[in-house]
């Protein structure tokens, strides 16, 4: 998964307004449910007690600004989202530095420009205003998903946006150096760090995990497809039944041992088995759809991730 590149974001209320009514006009509803929360006017999508949320990722192919998202996350009944970097970027206006910013010879292109305090203030005030405009709708940012750049200041600067949105975890993608780094401030801020696997770098089963010694706000972002996908078909239910208190969230979607992404259902993760143990254990940690197959001929992402909320809550019901 590779971060979208930035937009610009609708800065208005009355845009953002426009743009909610526009997606749930144009957007057929598959239960009556949904609609029926979506009139009452928060969306909730906690079923049985598991927090079922996306990743904003799955949104990809049409919508990239924060109002597009929060549009489309209603619209889906969703409570709660895994926000990608982009659009907290362009509603905040800021960038992160590329990995060896700081570092450039004297030919190459110049680094991010870097921000004074002041602008960094306004910035995380920004972050702020995001929180409220989703949790007004209803919508908990749970976790985001920025970049960390190549210098501490920004490291740090990628936790206090993690605070300012109600965040209560960063994912990031699995690395033991990126473990080591950020480690130290994920402990000075209490704040977790998520490291997703992909089909090649997954939690063992076999013996503890050794990446969990460096402190205990290291944590895992599972994606459970991926593991299906990678282990030639293994269940991931060893993992969550291991790991379930170093769990910071999941990744949901349909994949097959020969690493095929389909339809929910269709595929060998055992999505319904994984929820369903969920719930008999009270896990506490968010399960976040990953929109990842390819959607069809006459429909859209929104649809889709409608879908994929619906197989949640049948699973649970």
């Amino acid at each position: 998964m590779k971060i979208p590149p930035l937009s610009p974001a609708l800065t208005t209320r009355r845009a953002f307004l426009g743009q909610a009514a526009a997606l749930a006009a144009c957007t057929l509803l598959p239960r009556e449910g949904r609609a029926a929360a979506s009139a009452a006017g928060k969306p909730n999508s906690v079923f049985g007690g598991v927090r079922i949320g996306a990743i904003s990722y799955s949104y990809r192919s049409a919508l990239t600004s924060a109002e597009e998202l929060l549009a489309a996350l209603v619209t889906d009944g969703l409570s709660e989202v895994e926000l990608m970097g982009a659009p907290i970027q362009a509603y905040a206006g800021f960038a992160v530095a590329p990995a060896g910013a700081g570092k450039a010879k004297k030919t190459d292109a110049p680094p991010v420009a870097r921000y004074t305090d002041a602008q960094r203030e306004e910035q995380l005030a920004k972050c702020r205003a995001l929180r409220k405009l989703y949790n007004d709708a209803g919508i908990n940012i749970h976790i985001h998903k920025i970049a960390f750049g190549p210098s501490d200041e920004e490291v740090e600067f990628n936790f206090l946006v993690a605070k300012a949105l109600g965040c209560e975890g960063i994912t990031t993608e699995r690395s033991e150096a990126q473990i080591k780094r950020l480690a130290p401030f994920a402990e000075k801020h209490r704040i977790r760090v998520g490291f997703h696997n992909h089909t090649t770098n997954f939690p063992s089963v076999d013996q503890p995990d050794p990446l969990l010694d460096y402190s205990k706000y290291v944590a895992f972002n599972f994606d459970v497809g991926h593991y299906v996908a990678g282990t030639s078909g293994k269940s991931p239910i060893p993992v969550l039944e291991k790991y379930h208190d170093r769990i910071l969230n999941l990744h949901l979607k349909d994949r097959t041992a020969a690493g095929g992404n389909l339809p929910w259902g269709q595929g060998e993760t055992p999505i319904r088995e994984i929820l369903r143990l969920m719930r008999k254990e009270k896990w506490t940690f968010p399960a976040n759809i990953e929109l990842e197959y390819k959607i069809p001929e006459g429909s859209d992402a929104v649809k889709e991730v409608a879908k994929c909320v619906d197989y949640c809550r049948a699973a649970l019901a």
